[in-house]
Order: structure tokens, then sequence, then C-alpha cells
């Protein structure tokens, strides 16, 4: 009888013992997830926008018979420091959060299919060569403005010759920048594009024309279309700004993007390194994509030499006075600089993250050529932000051998880790700034901090004074100054009120810096998925 009345005791308790291993069992595996989760970019768009992950490269095999490997931890480092979220405690949990969180994308989403009327490519009119010019970003543009332009005059276009004679002096092809077969294959049902001309065509006198910037359809139709009258071939000079940013019908303006998000891919090579690059900054987790433009070429181009030294600046304007493309010799440095002209100096950079709050174990990765001046100019940064990465830093001499000497390449991994970064913020608002803030907008307005040189210069320039403390005074001007500056769903700006002829196409901005509203349509409700309204 005793032991009828303990058995229901005794399975009682071995019920609850198993609940309690279970319980921990499921708390223990809830705990230890995995260590990038946390600062993966949100899934929000199909796969044809994103970017391949390494996974997609790990068994490929390229030339040089080399395969990637998933090498997460930089080559130098076997621990990561921990992340400025780790560190922050419960109180300033929800301020960094503030810092990392993107805009609202206000759902809007991309919407770049042609029209049900949109039809394949009708019988070619002739071929239509291209000479880009430019450094990366300058020749993106631009080829996706010939691929609307070959579509638009009815024309075969060649594989666009990139520019070799420019500063950069970068003697890659076509194919080793971009993956030229996926370029062909996602354009074929706008454009035909051939990767030569034919053998009889090779010898054939060519028009070479000078396409006026920023021209719309009835130049193209008209004036350069007629030329296939006397000509089977025209080739163009130039690529950058042929095309008006604005007033094109919808399907040449989605075409656009879809060449430039979609078609013009990076090379495998490219791609890999690129992911493998974003793997190694998400080892630090949360991070800064910054484009310190604060390279010899930009400075001499722009004659900006604030807080360089003498010979510095006297090297600066011998490069300028011996480049012979650049137009304007004498140039007034503290002028341009006052205006906003220059890009800031990587002293000005760290005081204005700091002031904007982003603690000093915030991992930042240098998307920029070499910094001029070196580690003097960059002391200062340094010492407010030490975790400061580049592609140097995070891979090794080996895996960076087949993209040295070859700027293009180099900028396009710097591109790959812009793009996918938490926040980015360029320094000067340049090519790469413009096409990297465009393309952020098109996955989603992903963060991108602008900053307002002209007024950051004055209160710098306080500081220099001794009028100005950095602090909270500090702080809270430059937040409030960049409130509204941080990559959030706009329409693309038109031209400033006043400008007349070229000058009023000049102020417009730039198509590709903002894709709104040609390529991105807001849901009318979060229930009727299928309802946009388009702009």
């Amino acid at each position: 009888m005793q032991r009828r009345r303990l058995r229901p005791l005794f399975l009682l308790r071995k019920m609850l013992t198993f609940a309690i291993c279970a319980i921990g069992l499921v708390a223990l595996l809830s705990f230890h997830v995995h260590v990038f989760s946390s600062s993966q970019v949100p899934n929000l768009f199909p796969d044809p926008y994103k970017l391949p992950t390494q996974h997609e490269f790990k068994h490929q095999r390229f030339g040089t018979e080399r395969s990637w490997t998933r090498e997460l931890a930089p080559p130098h480092l076997s621990k990561a420091p921990q992340s400025s979220l780790q560190l922050a405690g419960a109180s300033g949990t929800l301020e960094l959060y503030k810092l990392w969180k993107p805009p609202s994308n206000r759902d809007f989403v991309p919407c770049i299919k042609p029209s049900a009327n949109y039809t394949a490519p009708v019988e070619s009119r002739g071929y239509l060569l291209v000479h880009t010019n430019g450094g990366l970003n300058q020749m993106r543009a631009g080829i996706c403005d010939m691929v609307a332009v070959a579509r638009i005059i009815d024309a075969t276009l060649v594989i666009p010759e990139l520019d070799k004679q420019s500063f950069w002096q970068d003697s890659s092809n076509f194919s080793d920048v971009f993956d030229e077969d996926h370029f062909m294959n996602a354009l074929a049902n706008d454009v035909k594009v051939v990767k030569k001309l034919p053998k009889e065509l090779a010898t054939a006198t060519k028009a070479v024309k000078h396409f006026r910037s920023w021209s719309g359809m009835d130049y193209y139709q008209e004036e350069i279309a007629s030329m296939y009258e006397d000509y089977q071939v025209i080739r163009a000079a130039k690529s950058d700004s042929r095309l008006a940013n604005n007033n094109l019908p919808p399907n040449i303006q989605k075409l656009r993007c879809r060449a430039c998000y979609e078609a013009l891919r990076f090379s495998p090579r490219i791609e890999a390194m690129g992911k493998l690059l974003v793997d190694r900054m998400r080892y630090f987790g949360h991070y800064i994509a910054l484009h310190l433009r604060y390279e010899k070429d930009m400075l001499a181009f722009s004659g900006c030499t604030h807080d360089l030294s003498p010979a510095e600046a006297d090297e600066l304007e011998m490069i300028r006075e011996n480049t012979a493309h650049w137009k304007i010799k004498d140039i007034d440095s503290g002028q341009q600089r006052s205006k906003g002209y220059c890009p800031l100096t990587p002293k000005e950079v760290g005081i204005f993250l700091s002031a904007l709050g982003y603690p000093s174990n915030t991992p930042i990765y240098i998307a920029a050529g070499e910094i001029y001046g070196g580690d003097s100019h960059m002391a200062d940064l340094r010492s407010r932000y030490p975790i400061l990465m580049s592609k140097e830093k995070l891979a090794s001499v080996e895996e960076l051998e087949p993209f040295i000497d070859h700027a293009s390449q180099l900028a396009a991994l710097d591109y790959i880790v812009s793009v996918e970064s938490d926040v980015f913020i360029p320094s000067y608002s340049g090519n790469m700034a413009r096409a990297v803030e465009g393309h952020r907008r098109f996955l989603g307005h992903r963060k991108t901090i602008a900053p307002d040189r002209k007024a950051l210069v004055r209160l710098f320039d306080k500081i220099e004074r001794g009028t100005l403390k950095e602090g909270k005074n500090l702080s809270n001007r430059i937040i409030e100054i960049h409130r509204r500056r941080q990559g959030s769903p706009r329409k693309r700006k038109g031209p400033i009120s006043g400008t007349k002829g070229m000058d009023r196409f000049r102020s417009e901005e730039a198509f590709y810096v903002n894709p709104l509203p040609d390529c991105l349509c807001q849901r009318e409700s979060r229930n009727r998925n299928t309802s946009f309204i388009t702009w």
C-alpha cells in the first residue's frame, strides 16, 4: 500500500526534473546565438537586390586556381574587441541603438520592372562604342547611362572600354572589374550587347562624338541616331553625365536602375573578396564605413590645404599645375573650405563623430586609397577611434595581391564594404559617396549621414579660435544640423532656382544619388502588398 502511494509522487518528481532540464536546455540554446546575427543588415528585399554572400563563392575557383577561404577573424587578430553595445550597459543601450538605427524607409521598395508595353530590342541600326572616363564610380554611372542611350537610339552596345589614361593609370579591362557575362544576360531584354565589334567592322570608319552633357530624348533620337545613316559605328568619346537626370520616359529611368543595381555586378573575384571583408568587419559588431576622401589626388584637384604643412601644400599645387586636364589651377584654399567645397580632414571627422555620440570603441572601416601624409594626419582620429580598419588591415598581403596596382578593383572592394555597412559617412560628396548613397537608398534607405561641411567648418574654426569647446553644446548643435541628413526617403532634388543653361543641369541632384521617384515606389498599405503609389 505504501509503495502504491509513493509511485505517483515518484512519477511527478521525474516529470518535474525533465521539465527543468528542458527549460535549461532551451535557455542555453537561446543564449548561444550566432555572433553576427545582431549586426546583419535586415533582409528587406528579394535576392536580386542583395550582394552575393561569401557562401555563394566558397566553392568557386578562379583563373589563379585560388579558392577563397571563409576566415572571419582578420588575419592579425585572434579576438575581437567588445562592441559598443556590449560595453554600454543598460543605461546607454537606448542611445547607442538610436545611433545605429536606420531611418524609416516609409515602405518605399524597388519598382524597376518595365511597363506592359515594353518591347524587346528592335533591329539594330548600328554599333555604339563607349570610352568611359574617370574613376570607378564615374565610369559605373557612365556605363549605365550608355545602356539607356543604346536603347534610345536602337544600337548594339559593345562592352565599354574602361579609362586607362586617368590619374590612377589602371590597366583593368571591363571583365576584370565587372561580371561581363552577367551584364550581357541581365540586359538581354533591353539592349543587345556584344563583347567586340564584328571582324568586318574592325577597320571601318567610326564617327567619334562627344555627346552633349545632360541631353534628353530628342537629342539622341534626332541628332545621334541619324548618324547611323552615314556610319555603322558611333564612338562615344566620353560617358559621364551625358544623359539628363530628369524628364525622361519612365521605362528609360527604370532601365538605368536595372543596369546599375542588377546588371552591373562586380566580377566574382571582387564580390567574393568584398564579402569576406564585410564578414571580417562584422567580427567587430556594428560598424561605420567612412569614405575618407583625403588622398593626394583629391586634395590637389580641390586645392584644399587646411592643416597641411607649406611643403605639402606646395607639392599639391605642383601636381595640379602638371595635370593638363585639370582646368582650374589658381585656387584659394580658405575660400574653398569656407564654402564647404573641401573634404573634412581626419581630425575634423573625429570631432564630428564624437559630437554625434559614437563611442571610442566604434569600429570604423576606412574606405579610401592612401591617406595623404599617412600616420601624421591620422593620429588625432586614431586617438579617438582606435578600431580603424581598412582592406589592408582586414586582409592578408596574399589575399589582396590580385587587386594591387588596380585602383578600380581596390575601389570596388571599398564600395562593397560601404554599401553593406550599418552607417555610411562620406567626408566629401564625390563620385563614390554619391554612388554609395544612391545604392543604399535603393536597398531600403540604409543610414547614410551626409556631413554639412559648410556648417561644420564654422564650428571647427570656433574650436580652433578657442571660442567654442567640445562638449554638450557642440554635440547638440551638430546633432540638430544633421537630424535630416541621414538618408531618409525624399524626392530627388531639382535644379537650383535662378540657374540657367548647363549650370541649371549641373545644380540638379544626380540620378544615381537618389533613384526616387523613378525606381522606388511606396506601398499604399502594409496589408496590400500589391498596391503601390507610383510617383
